[in-house]
């Protein structure tokens, strides 16, 4: 039975349809790449160039998670409606209904997070923030941006890059024949480097 399978698959006909089901298969996989790529349906179109570029609004005000865990937190009708309860334009503008509404009917914002980070992943913003990134290193410039859009593919590749040259720019940065020095400088790229860094 298996002999005539491979057998049938060995006709023209049957090279065919494994080229058809092969092809299904690549346009899922790109399709299904492609919509974790998309900027989802936000309640409102929230105007992070009028925040963060004309208000000047720190990033860590609104995701103040980003400080304590993996996820940096979305921010609530009250912090929300802490500020626009003051502005005017609160009760004009078109946009803003969703918010009015949800303070209206103490319902919370159904915010969609945008970065997803796999469950076999193991993200804490705490140390990049410590080593000094800034959110724009990896969020892109926000100030210049209405909703949030992903600037670039966050994949694994991606981040070992950025682990990789910064141990590099460590080691240039410090450069010296002080044995405990490169002892030190091995060490930070192992752990920067070790899959148990963010796989465990």
């Amino acid at each position: 039975m298996i002999k005539s399978f491979f057998n049938a698959l060995n006709q023209p006909l049957g090279r065919v349809g494994v080229l058809i089901v092969f092809l299904a298969l690549l346009s899922g996989a790109v399709w299904g790449i492609a919509q974790t790529q998309k900027t989802p349906q936000q309640p409102i179109d929230f105007p992070h160039n009028i925040h963060v570029g004309v208000l000047k609004i720190p990033c860590l005000y609104c995701h103040p998670g980003a400080l304590r865990g993996p996820s940096p937190g979305l921010p609530t009708i009250t912090k929300c409606w802490g500020c626009h309860q003051q502005l005017d334009i609160t009760k004009t503008s078109p946009k803003l209904v969703p918010l009015v509404q949800a303070v209206q009917n103490n319902t919370p914002l159904q915010w969609v997070p945008v970065m997803w980070i796999p469950d076999f992943v193991h993200f804490v913003h705490r140390p990049h923030i410590a080593a000094g990134l800034n959110c724009e290193t990896c969020h892109g410039d926000v100030s210049k941006m209405t909703v949030y859009q992903t600037p670039q593919v966050i994949n694994m590749g991606w981040c070992l890059n950025c682990h990789r040259s910064k141990t590099e720019d460590n080691a240039q940065n410090n450069p010296t024949n002080d044995p405990a020095v490169a002892a030190s400088l091995a060490e930070e790229r192992i752990k920067l480097t070790d899959c148990s860094t963010c796989h465990y």
